[in-house]
């Protein structure tokens, strides 16, 4: 961190500390922008774990911050719903989409934002992709991909590990896992890039530029469909979703926000995964020498990255009924945010929760892909292509150096990278 990040930090830790709790909001887009967000969830855990923000760009909300309190509520989901939406919405810019862009280029709700009975069949329609009998013969595919990648890269020279690698491996096997056209890839990327910005953040320069590329990538995936649902039943998940009884005559809306769901899960957290791996591993020289000393721990450090950089810092739901958290009553129809980027830092729960252990007694003890019936489904395909990316990486690289400071996303959503620049010194 240089000398004006660190004098930021201490000014934003001031402020939030000087600031009266019922004015805190955990989802101000720029403390995520600036990485000044962890003293808000550090105060919060210690002084409020059930926290009502009464007015935001969101309207009024719920922040639970502690682990045991996200776990009751990610595993309860009769009494909080998903079906409205499983992320804070910023009132007025959702506004400004529906008068610019419509419903329908915007897309239905896909499975994750059902309730049961109708979650279940629709999730398990894609299940067998993502099984792991399915993604160990991905694996060698995955492998050979990564290696292209990392050979292609240049060496002393500086590039963007966020755009050369992270994007790009993710790209590949999103590719696979639909069937879609290999060296239209990167169209996925931007897809999922348009789909989780504003205009004026990542590749949006307008709602009507967001409209149109929502428009293409809908057309793009009904013309799968159709090919799909008439041809015989393959491995793919366009094809399980147009086979299985459960999704086969599910409303065009539901498939629309069913891709937008595979797009942006098995797109971002990813991406945004192996983008921190490097730059945790950099910020934390004396793990780095400790992997490479010992390839064994790659595992281990994957899962340490994932708790530690949290790819989707919160999930939302909506109460059903009153329910009672902490000493406090969250009324029916009341939105709770799930902070798992603070439920990962829970002092109580995890030790020495700041620090980047890699060896750590329990590594995947984290809550980065959530509990209960909305258990990230794609976990085993990140996890997969962390530990390979990085198995190829330590058979290559003997360094990579990160020589700038990161540009984060403009998200309380995606926690995530824009861009990292890098420097790779040399070859093995």
């Amino acid at each position: 961190m240089n000398i004006s990040a660190k004098i930021q930090a201490a000014d934003a830790a001031a402020e939030i500390a000087a600031m009266p709790l019922e004015k805190l909001n955990p989802a101000n887009v720029s403390r995520f922008y600036n990485d000044t967000i962890w003293p808000v969830f550090e105060r919060l855990r210690r002084e409020d774990p059930v926290h009502f923000t009464p007015e935001s760009e969101y309207g009024p909300y719920w922040s639970i911050t502690k682990w045991n309190d996200i776990m009751a509520v990610d595993t309860d989901h009769e009494a909080f719903s998903s079906a409205e939406g499983i992320t804070l919405i910023n009132q007025a810019a959702m506004a400004e989409q529906e008068k610019v862009m419509g419903a329908r280029r915007r897309g239905g709700a896909g499975f994750i934002t059902m309730d049961e009975p109708d979650h279940g069949p629709a999730r398990k329609a894609v299940s067998p992709t993502l099984a792991p009998s399915n993604l160990h013969a991905m694996a060698p595919q995955v492998r050979e991909r990564a290696g292209q990648i990392l050979d292609s890269l240049p060496i002393g020279e500086e590039f963007d590990w966020v755009d050369l690698v992270s994007k790009e491996l993710t790209a590949m096997t999103l590719a696979t896992l639909f069937d879609f056209p290999f060296e239209q890839r990167r169209k996925l990327t931007w897809w999922s890039d348009m789909i989780t910005n504003q205009p004026g953040h990542g590749p949006v320069e307008s709602w009507e530029q967001k409209g149109a590329a929502m428009f293409e990538c809908f057309n793009a995936f009904q013309e799968l469909w159709n090919e799909r649902v008439n041809a015989e039943p393959r491995g793919d998940l366009i094809s399980m979703l147009a086979h299985n009884p459960a999704t086969r005559d599910m409303p065009l809306a539901t498939y629309q926000g069913n891709v937008v769901l595979l797009i942006v899960g098995g797109n971002d957290t990813t991406r945004n995964t192996i983008s921190s791996s490097v730059h945790a591993l950099n910020q934390n020289p004396e793990q780095y020498a400790k992997l490479r000393a010992n390839p064994e721990l790659i595992l281990p450090m994957v899962s340490e990255t994932i708790r530690w950089q949290t790819p989707l810092a919160h999930m939302a739901r909506v109460a059903t009924r009153d329910v009672e958290l902490g000493g406090k009553t969250i009324k029916k129809g009341d939105r709770v945010a799930m902070w798992y980027i603070s439920g990962n830092r829970d002092e109580e729960v995890v030790d020495r929760p700041n620090e980047f252990i890699i060896d750590r007694e329990r590594p995947r003890q984290h809550m980065s892909f959530g509990f209960g019936v909305h258990r990230c489904v794609g976990n085993r395909v990140a996890e997969m292509q962390l530990t390979i990316i990085w198995e190829e990486i330590l058979k290559r690289f003997p360094e990579i150096k990160v020589v700038g400071d990161p540009l984060l996303n403009w998200s309380a959503f995606v926690h995530g990278y824009e861009s990292l620049p890098v420097i790779i010194p040399r070859r093995t």
